[in-house]
């Protein structure tokens, strides 16, 4: 009976791993990928929406996890988090038609936009145009801060080390990765200590 519930449970697995939901990923990461500007942060909130709250492929809670990855790891972060989101939910045709799906338009805008700023660019219009851009794209890094923070553990500690980061990240221009490294260490020695307090309040 068991064997047969474990066999089920991977014809299931295989069914949904299959080309059908590849190409669900490739579309739904063609479309964040073809209507957000303003780079990887700018992607957040809508990779959020979509693969959370639209499709449920992954919890608020992964999506956490995944931009702490994603943005710890080298590489662009949008392309990170798709392709982990990816092999999260598909394994490796998962996160290959996912992360196809995220940089194919970028690919394809950015070399036709080559042509068109060259014979355009120095317009007054044109330029007004990427001032508006920018201020957007602005408001959607915001966003994306915001619902992170939310997830963010409500503990001095957490603020503590976030307002840390930040300083050194954009005051002392610490590199990022150092900063991240710092900070799961930090995480870890919170947890070490606290855990060590609650063993000796058991004991007594």
């Amino acid at each position: 009976m068991q064997k047969g519930d474990n066999n089920t449970n991977m014809n299931r697995k295989e069914k949904k791993s299959g080309p059908r939901l590849w190409l669900e990923l490739f579309l739904t990461f063609f479309k964040i990928g073809l209507f957000t500007f303003g780079g990887g942060y700018a992607m957040i909130p809508l990779i959020q929406r979509e693969t959370v709250v639209r499709k449920k492929w992954v919890s608020e809670d992964d999506i956490v996890e995944i931009i702490a990855i994603a943005e710890s790891t080298p590489g662009p972060i949008s392309v990170n988090a798709s392709t982990f989101i990816g092999t999260r939910t598909a394994g490796f045709f998962g996160a290959l038609f996912a992360t196809l799906g995220l940089v194919l338009p970028s690919f394809g805008i950015i070399f036709g936009l080559t042509f068109v700023l060259d014979a355009f660019g120095e317009l007054q219009p044109v330029r007004y145009a990427f001032i508006g851009v920018r201020a957007g794209v602005l408001a959607l890094v915001l966003k994306a801060f915001v619902s992170m923070l939310k997830k963010c553990p409500r503990k001095a500690v957490s603020y503590g080390i976030a307002l840390g980061a930040f300083i050194l990240v954009a005051f002392a221009k610490i590199n990022a990765v150092f900063v991240l490294l710092g900070s799961a260490l930090l995480g870890l020695a919170h947890y070490l200590i606290e855990r060590k307090i609650l063993d000796k309040k058991e004991d007594e």
